[in-house]
Parts: C-alpha cells; structure tokens; sequence
C-alpha cells in the first residue's frame, strides 16, 4: 500500500470546508440586519423568494432554497404567525399547499432593501469577485443536483 492511501484527508485539500465555513460566516454577517428585522437567515431567504413571485407552493419554494418540508414548515409556520405570509391550498389542486405574501411581508421587504449592499460591504470582495464567485457557486449547485430537482 502506498503511503497516499494511508494518510488521512487534510482538511485544506477538502473543498467541502471552505464552503461549510464561508457559509456560516457570511450568514453570521447578516445576523445583525436580520435582527432588526426579526427573521432568521432561512427565513429571509423563503421571504425573498416570497418578495420576488407574489405566491409560489411549499414546493417549489423548497426546491428553490434546497430545503426539505421537514426544514420549511417550521420556517413557514413561522412566517405566517409573523403575518407576513398566508398558506393555504390551491383551488385548482387542493394537496398543493401555496404560500403567499401579504401586507405586513411585502412591507418587511422596505425594511431590508438595503440589507444585500450592506453585507456586499462586509464581504470585501470587488463587484467582479462576487459575480464569479456567485456564478460558480451556481454552477456547482446544479452539477450536484438529485434527480428529484432536475
């Protein structure tokens, strides 16, 4: 046996570290604009998409955000007591749940407007930077997704 094959995997040769780790300190950077506006990162993410389509089912919004119903539901409950969403079933398919924005959500959006340019801030990366980066992070997203989301 070689001598690679018995030596145990360096965590600085793992791609799978730098993205575990730079995920939780870029959300960490949100914690404070967040707080103001009492959402946590998962759930400004489903109020984004919120934000963006008006309506969208539990479905869908989970396939957008890579996330389970066991994770969203609780998120979503959440949102609904907040008043910022309603859920409720299709009329045209009553075992699709849809989830909608309502007043109060659609104002919360005023009160985090400026949170992307905020944390674009506390990133230190130039404009071009952050587009390759977002684009490649993009681009390995979609080559590691399941069957099920294609």
């Amino acid at each position: 046996m070689s001598a690679a094959k018995n030596e145990a995997p360096k965590l600085e040769n793992q791609l799978c570290f730098p993205l575990y780790a730079c995920s939780r300190e870029v959300i960490k950077q949100y914690r404070p604009y967040l707080d103001r506006i009492g959402l946590t990162y998962t759930q400004y993410v489903a109020m984004m998409v919120c934000w963006e389509t008006g309506s969208i089912s539990v479905k869908e919004l989970g396939q957008r955000l890579y996330l389970d119903s066991g994770t969203l539901t609780p998120v979503l409950k959440a949102l609904e007591q907040k008043g910022y969403i309603t859920r409720r079933r299709s009329a045209e398919d009553e075992r699709v749940l849809i989830a909608a924005l309502t007043e109060k959500g659609r104002a919360v959006q005023k009160e985090a407007s400026d949170i992307p340019q905020q944390i674009g801030c506390c990133l230190r990366l130039s404009a071009e930077e952050s587009e390759t980066l977002c684009t490649l992070l993009y681009k390995l997203l979609r080559t590691t997704e399941t069957d099920e989301r294609k």
